[in-house]
């Protein structure tokens, strides 16, 4: 029953976000917890006339670590790849070499059968995609963008010479994005960022998940330098200091949800998609249009934010200005 129940998710998957075509193959990695989602997928890639190819890979020991070598290069060689993983392999050089390859991919990290049914997979994906454009063009290339929100963020950075991303589900060759996310992101300019970010809404990472309380971040140079707060705070803290790598403190990344179906729940995928919320993603950037990899990439989602880029309001206290951004 439940699969059947999740047949309508993977069709929106398969046949509207990767928009599998007939003859085509598709590579789904996934891991052994997962196959009942990855079975769902390879029935709808069938059902679409093309070939599915399964490959089952050990659990990724942390976030952002490569995939097998073979499972690398069988997703440069696909015409689509579906990641269904639970640590995420969004930011590593088996995606940006697939991309760059022609293939087009979706990742589905942290995926539940419950996500397959409920929630941002409902979302109405190609009607979102040029508010989602649009966004994104207006984040490229910002001398300043300024991020507040009435629990004490106050962050500027300069997005120079960065294109801005617009992930929205949908994907055509050369691309990949995340699902059911629905958002526009930039990459801050190596060391621009200085201020403060508070998380009050999510942190979806090493069993952190919905915020008890706030989580208080403060900025120099581009790179986290304290993070205060209570127990949730502390683990984030502690967790960065094992990796034993300095950049992951570094401002990676901010995004802005768009996905009107999407809720916060603890899993990553569907809480920095939330509508209005706005994520800073800390660590790697390198498949976001910045130049450091580090050892992890982390999120870090506040509600009720205010964005301006070079002046112009795009989010105002968590309502996209969707007339200024379409403009």
């Amino acid at each position: 029953m439940r699969n059947v129940m999740m047949a309508k998710g993977a069709g929106t998957v398969v046949n509207r976000c990767a928009q599998v075509k007939e003859g085509e193959t598709v590579l789904i990695v996934t891991e052994a917890s997962r196959m009942s989602i990855a079975e769902c997928l390879a029935e709808a890639v069938c059902a679409a006339g093309a070939q599915p190819v399964l490959s089952v890979i050990l659990p990724r020991e942390r976030d952002g670590q490569e995939p097998p070598e073979c499972v690398a290069a069988a997703m440069k060689a696909a015409d689509v790849f579906l990641c269904v993983v639970g640590r995420s392999i969004t930011h590593t050089q088996a995606v940006k070499q697939a991309v760059a390859s022609g293939a087009r991919g979706l990742v589905l990290t942290h995926f539940s059968e419950e996500m397959m049914v409920h929630g941002g997979i409902e979302a109405d994906f190609p009607s979102i995609a040029p508010l989602c454009k649009a966004l994104a063009a207006k984040l490229a290339g910002s001398k300043t963008i300024h991020l507040t929100s009435p629990h004490g963020t106050d962050l500027t950075y300069s997005a120079v010479g960065r294109r801005g991303n617009a992930l929205y589900g949908v994907v055509e060759s050369g691309q990949f994005s995340t699902i059911p996310t629905i958002e526009a992101n930039v990459s801050p300019l190596e060391g621009s960022a200085n201020g403060t970010i508070v998380a009050n809404a999510s942190i979806p990472y090493i069993g952190i998940g919905v915020l008890e309380e706030p989580v208080v971040c403060q900025v120099r140079d581009g790179k986290i330098i304290s993070i205060e707060g209570g127990r949730q705070a502390q683990l984030l803290r502690e967790d960065l200091e094992k990796k034993n790598d300095p950049n992951v403190y570094n401002i990676a990344e901010m995004g802005m949800g768009m996905n009107p179906n999407c809720y916060f729940c603890g899993f990553m995928l569907e809480d920095e998609g939330v509508e209005g919320s706005v994520h800073i993603g800390i660590g790697t950037s390198i498949t976001l249009g910045g130049t450091v990899k580090a050892a992890c990439h982390y999120d870090l989602i506040m509600t009720g934010a205010t964005v301006e880029a070079d002046g112009v309001v795009l989010l105002k206290d968590g309502v996209l200005n969707k007339e200024t951004i379409l403009a």
